[in-house]
């Protein structure tokens, strides 16, 4: 089989397509013919060296797949040869094939493109997750999406749609039309408009209740002035340490930045924050397993649409996450083999 390889650290020419064996699953293990792999800003912070969870290189990264199940192991009934699935995979997505623990693979509804079901778990999981157990998000409340233009904003937008909470969004003005039309209520352009101040004036002084911020460094501190009381901070990444290469400086400035949030000050303000890594969730199927069950069926009756914004096949994985970083995505960007 072949799978794309990061065989050091550096930008996006570093990644090597190279040749493997095909995986054997084990006790409780399928093996998926992989379709569409999802990207995500976490490869690419492995790639360049800032992401503590990946292995060194060399190492295949990539999160999340959709195929054919081709083999099961032994013990395995929850899943045939034959089914199409998507999956949770630790690492090792940039493959023509993938072994995963049956647990981690679900069947997705026939309506899904091969594509389209792998944009689904960890975009949709996060947002799902940050949006329905973290903030408890209800009917009337008003969400802050950073990055609304991303495959987890757009997850998030829809997935607060579906509780009928107003949905501010923050992204370039070159994609506010596609933002309202996915459900953004206000988009706002980060680029020239104090996002602050906008926000405060689109909600009258009192603030968002819920704030999903993947952004890091100052923005987190930003984020928690917004808040409304009882209004809840959800943060989900660091995106702005990314650069084509490593840039320890930049690392540093964003650390520095961050906030270091006070209990005092959140006990007086009654203001929650939350911290949130799905990769850290692998062993919590029992959390994990109705989200999926949840997005599944509202995916299959067309209340959710995964948005991919472009499909490269597997030897292209350097364009793939050169557009990225570009910041030129409308929705989920995906390898296909």
């Amino acid at each position: 089989m072949r799978q794309v390889v990061i065989p050091r650290y550096g930008g996006a020419d570093v990644l090597e397509v190279r040749e493997a064996p095909d995986p054997v699953p084990g006790e409780g293990e399928i093996r998926i013919r992989v379709r569409a792999a999802g990207i995500n800003f976490a490869d690419i912070l492995a790639r360049i060296g800032l992401y503590p969870d990946a292995p060194k290189p060399p190492v295949v990264v990539g999160y999340e797949v959709a195929g054919l199940v081709d083999a099961v192991g032994q013990g395995v009934t929850s899943a045939h040869v034959g089914d199409r699935v998507l999956a949770l995979t630790r690492f090792g997505g940039y493959s023509e094939s993938v072994v995963v623990p049956a647990g981690q693979a679900y069947r997705f509804p026939d309506r899904l493109s091969d594509a389209e079901a792998a944009a689904v778990p960890v975009t949709y999981t996060t947002a799902a997750i940050a949006l329905y157990r973290m903030a408890a998000l209800t009917s009337g409340e008003t969400v802050l999406v950073h990055n609304a233009g991303g495959g987890v904003g757009i997850a998030a937008t829809q997935l607060a749609r579906l509780r009928r909470a107003t949905v501010i969004g923050t992204a370039s003005a070159s994609k506010h039309d596609a933002l309202r039309s996915f459900g953004v209520d206000h988009a706002i352009d980060y680029r020239h408009a104090d996002v602050e101040a906008e926000v405060m004036r689109l909600t009258k002084g009192r603030g968002v209740d819920v704030v999903l911020d993947p952004i890091g460094g100052r923005s987190f501190g930003v984020s928690y002035r917004m808040l409304a009381p009882l209004g809840r901070l959800i943060m989900i990444g660091v995106s702005s340490v990314s650069g084509e290469q490593r840039n320890m400086w930049r690392v540093i400035r964003t650390w520095w930045a961050m906030k270091r949030f006070d209990p005092l000050s959140m006990m007086n303000r009654n203001r929650g924050v939350f911290g949130l890594n799905l990769g850290h969730l692998w062993d919590e199927r029992r959390q994990l397993q109705p989200i999926m069950d949840l997005l599944l069926t509202e995916i299959g009756a067309g209340r959710l649409e995964p948005i991919v914004a472009r499909t490269f096949p597997l030897d292209r994985a350097a364009d793939a996450h050169r557009y990225i970083q570009s910041r030129s995505n409308i929705g989920k960007v995906v390898l296909t083999t």
